[in-house]
């Protein structure tokens, strides 16, 4: 049995399931995985890291960096090379990150909103942290942001996180 001390109310708690935490290789989703892997340290969980390959239609070029040197590269594959030179450079630059360090990849097609929720389902995820770019204006009223559509859909705790550190 361990001791506690009196007036301590500390009790080290574990997340149940990973936590998962879907990016877009955007200043904001580095944020929210750095956010989210203090929080495996600290709870004794894990990561998981989600990329969700959207439909060309819904976002033309989004790819097209890295498309114009392997022309004939499918687009599973060129989101594969991005997921893994964005986790790389994470583990580059924040070695103290245990969790950071040993994440489970995963990469799907389809609608980024209902996959990240199946994906949270199917996986038990016990939270979910994601970036968000905070869209204003008539697109944000007519089409609302993934990561709102989420929050509002999802049957776990979610945070949002901004990137702040270039204001």
């Amino acid at each position: 049995m361990t001791e506690q001390k009196q007036g301590d109310t500390r009790e080290h708690r574990s997340v149940r399931g990973p936590i998962l935490v879907p990016v877009d290789f955007s200043a904001h989703s580095q944020a929210a995985l750095l956010l989210a892997s203090d929080l495996a340290d600290g709870l004794g969980g894990t990561l998981l890291v989600l990329h969700v390959v959207h439909d060309p239609l819904n976002m033309p070029g989004y790819y097209a960096r890295m498309a114009r040197k392997k022309t004939l590269a499918r687009m599973e594959d060129i989101a594969g090379e991005m997921l893994d030179e964005f986790m790389t450079g994470l583990k580059k630059q924040h070695p103290e990150r245990r969790a950071l360090q040993k994440p489970e990849l995963l990469l799907v097609k389809g609608i980024p909103v209902t996959r990240i929720l199946q994906v949270a389902e199917k996986q038990k995820a016990g939270m979910l942290v994601m970036g968000s770019k905070g869209v204003t204006g008539l697109r944000h009223l007519l089409l609302g942001s993934v990561a709102e559509q989420v929050a509002g859909l999802a049957k776990m705790p979610v945070t949002i996180v901004k990137d702040h550190s270039k204001n």
